[in-house]
């Protein structure tokens, strides 16, 4: 089983003590968002976690941990690097910090380990293809000695999203001949590059399709091997590996004006006073009405006699 940290809400960013609790706990319950009264218990524990999946804009909070976290489980780490200002993204620091951030993340979990998101890309007055290209060019120079490889995608555009975010968008035309670009950008920094998910095949320009997270992936990243599974998704359109997340929507104080896990502001405030930082669930405590069920967490490694550096 694949446990996710980053899929519902930036956990690494803003909740890291209580992850770091959860870890040495051994367990977590998260709550199913579909249906509510249901909690689900994961194990922790080393041998019953295949990987844990890091997704998050920071990740200072975690860089005194992440050699014991490294240590004791297979990771693998997307770090979201954007072009945006506060008007989109309030809670970012300058882009020079965000960058040396993503530099420092590498050099303490290794460069085969993270993976740099160019993620969503984001059409407007401001933010225009130029910006983008231009943008996109001067993080790949800096980033591409420390990452693994790069992954893009476009807005998804959802009912609550401001207007403001409405007012231009790619035409089939223009996403080519912008992938196009994008592509050359990252074969002359040697930077592998993919957009997520199903669609048109972009390969004649570089740039491949598939998930954001994969068992391959994983797999290079920690020297070991799984079994040929099927990448079923997260969402729909999704060409991921399964996996556990651990987070709740509505939860994520950054205030990402496009994100598509918030959807009601006055609930994230409400739910962040919520947060107990000793509590097994990210938000608030298990009820009377609550449903408590272990999950099986199956492996996906391979137990044919197969050996990785990480069992030595």
């Amino acid at each position: 089983m694949i446990l996710s940290t980053g899929l519902r809400t930036d956990i690494v960013a803003f909740y890291s003590k209580w992850l770091l609790n959860r870890i040495k706990e051994g367990f977590v319950y998260a709550r199913n968002p579909l249906f509510p009264n249901k909690v689900t218990e994961y194990s922790l524990k080393p041998d019953a976690v295949d990987a844990i999946y890091f997704c998050s804009k920071n990740y200072r909070p975690l860089f005194p941990h992440l050699a014991e976290i490294t240590g004791r489980y297979r990771t693998l780490f997307h770090v979201t690097v954007n072009a945006y200002s506060q008007d989109l993204e309030p809670a970012s620091p300058a882009l020079s910090a965000r960058v040396q951030m993503a530099k420092t993340l590498s050099a303490l979990v290794g460069r085969e380990r993270v993976f740099w998101r160019y993620d969503p890309i984001v059409l407007t007055p401001r933010y225009t293809v130029p910006f983008h290209l231009s943008m996109f060019e001067t993080l790949a120079a800096a980033l591409a000695p420390y990452v693994a490889g790069c992954i893009v995608n476009f807005i998804e555009y959802t009912f609550n999203m401001p207007s403001a975010l409405r007012t231009e968008e790619f035409t089939k035309t223009a996403k080519r001949a912008f992938i196009m670009r994008l592509g050359s950008i990252c074969k002359r920094y040697r930077l592998p590059v993919r957009i997520c998910g199903k669609g048109e095949d972009y390969a004649a320009f570089g740039v491949s399709r598939g998930g954001c997270l994969t068992l391959d992936d994983i797999g290079k990243a920690n020297s070991c091997e799984f079994r040929r599974v099927k990448h079923l998704g997260n969402r729909r359109g999704c060409s991921c590996i399964t996996c556990r997340d651990i987070g709740s929507y509505d939860s994520c104080p950054a205030g990402c004006v496009y994100c598509n896990a918030n959807r009601n502001p006055d609930l994230v405030k409400e739910n962040v006073t919520r947060h107990d930082e000793n509590s097994p669930l990210l938000l608030g405590g298990l009820q009377s009405t609550d449903v408590l069920s272990k999950s099986p967490q199956e492996s996906d490694l391979r137990s044919d006699g197969q050996m990785s550096l990480f069992d030595l």
